[in-house]
Formats: structure tokens, sequence, C-alpha cells
């Protein structure tokens, strides 16, 4: 295993004394309602609204918030009607980016993403040209100091997932996409503390970036993060552990 999405461990740390809280509250509405819309308001039959509302639960998303959503995207509610799309490209040097947005307007967010990463250094790519480097993979993040190892460890196997990496703070239990709802309930039961799920394009091999470099880079994607089209953001960069000691607290 090539390893998880290191970006989003600083983001998920950042999250804690995150000012913009109404941000990702939008965002995970999007995914509420558009999950609802595709699959039904109810969680019990609908496994993408299920992973929606943990995670929004996960988030302290209010339960009023989570069910205008839903009800959004069942067409209980007036509201407005997003697309997904995948953007791919490149940051600089080479590291590839894979971009998973819900939009209303696919023509205004492509171009507003292109501006972004030309005056970065970037570039969007054509559809398919860093897909390949990346495996869809359910992945579920555990809170590292609230749990001991070897107990998440054995909990996670027993569970049936494929792979268990300790990173800083983190423990991450990796899954085939269809057994991840399986594998979350497994964990959630045996008391572990689940900070996120997703089902996520994780790479297969990884660029190293250190130094001014990892800093650039972090910035892209925090940029690529704010706007308000992009739910999740991907990339095959290998961000050295004194680079993100340090990013973490900027």
């Amino acid at each position: 295993m090539a390893g998880h999405n290191k970006w989003s461990q600083i983001k998920r740390k950042k999250g804690v004394n995150d000012q913009a809280r109404g941000r990702v509250f939008a965002k995970i509405g999007r995914e509420l309602a558009v999950a609802a819309r595709d699959g039904g308001g109810d969680p019990n039959f609908n496994p993408r609204l299920r992973l929606a509302v943990d995670n929004a639960r996960a988030q302290n998303m209010p339960k009023d918030n989570i069910e205008r959503a839903i009800k959004r995207g069942t067409g209980d509610l007036p509201g407005t009607t997003f697309e997904e799309i995948t953007y791919e490209g490149y940051a600089p040097g080479g590291i590839a980016l894979y971009l998973q947005c819900l939009t209303d307007n696919a023509n205004r967010t492509v171009a507003e993403l292109r501006h972004l990463l030309d005056k970065r250094g970037g570039n969007l790519g054509q559809a398919g040209s860093v897909a390949w480097m990346f495996e869809r993979l359910g992945q579920i993040y555990l809170d590292a100091d609230a749990c001991d190892e070897e107990s998440a460890l054995e909990a996670a196997l027993e569970a049936g997932a494929d792979n268990f990496e300790a990173e800083d703070g983190v423990f991450v239990v990796t899954t085939a996409p269809a057994d991840l709802h399986e594998v979350q309930k497994a964990l959630r039961d045996a008391g572990l503390p689940i900070q996120e799920t997703e089902v996520a394009m994780v790479p297969t091999n990884m660029v190293k970036v250190e130094g001014r470099k990892a800093e650039k880079l972090v910035g892209l994607l925090d940029a690529i993060d704010e706007h308000e089209d992009v739910q999740r953001v991907y990339s095959n960069a290998d961000l050295d552990d004194a680079d993100l000691a340090v990013l973490e607290t900027s």
C-alpha cells in the first residue's frame, strides 16, 4: 500500500480550529442532498447516504441541518440541483491531482479551477490523465490518540479490513469499497473512535515532496479545497513528516 492522502490528515487536524465551519457544512449538505436524490432519503437502504450522515455527525453538523439537506435531495424541500463531475490535473512538479466536485454550473467550475491552477503553476488535464495513478478504496480513519493500536488492529482484521496503517495521530483502515460499511459498523460496535469514513482515490505510487515545495503544494491543495464546488481533493504527494508537523500548525 503506497499510503493514504497525507494532505487529508493535515486538513482534519486543522479542522479542529477551522473558523469556516459553515463552508464545511455546506459541502456536507451537498453530499447529503445528492446521495438522497440518487438513492432515496432512508440511510438504512442507501449506503451512500448512510456514509454521508455518519460523516456529518462526526463533524458535529446539527441534526436539523442534516434533515433539511436530505429533504432537499428527495424534493420535499426546494433546493439546487447539483451535478457530479471529476477533474484531473497536475500540481507543480508533476504531482497528480484528482478532484471530485458537486456543481450547479460545470462551465463556471472548470473555468475557476483552471484559473486557480494556472496561477499557481499547475494545470488541468484530460479525463483519464491521472485516474490510472489511483485506486478506489474504502478508508476509515481512527483517532490514534483515543485507542490502543494493537486492539484497533485486531478489531480491523477481524472485521475484514485489507490493510491497517499507523500514521501521526491516526490509524488508517483500508477496505474494498463493497466492504466499507460492514467494516465501519464492526469498528463502531467495538467502540473505536472513527473520525471519518470515505470511498477514497488512493495513489498507487507516491512522489516525494519536501521543504518549500511541500509548503507551496499544501497552499495549492488548501486553495482548491476552499472552492465551494470541490468535495474531495486527492494527490499522489508523499509529504515529509517534518514538513507535515510545520504545515499542520500554519
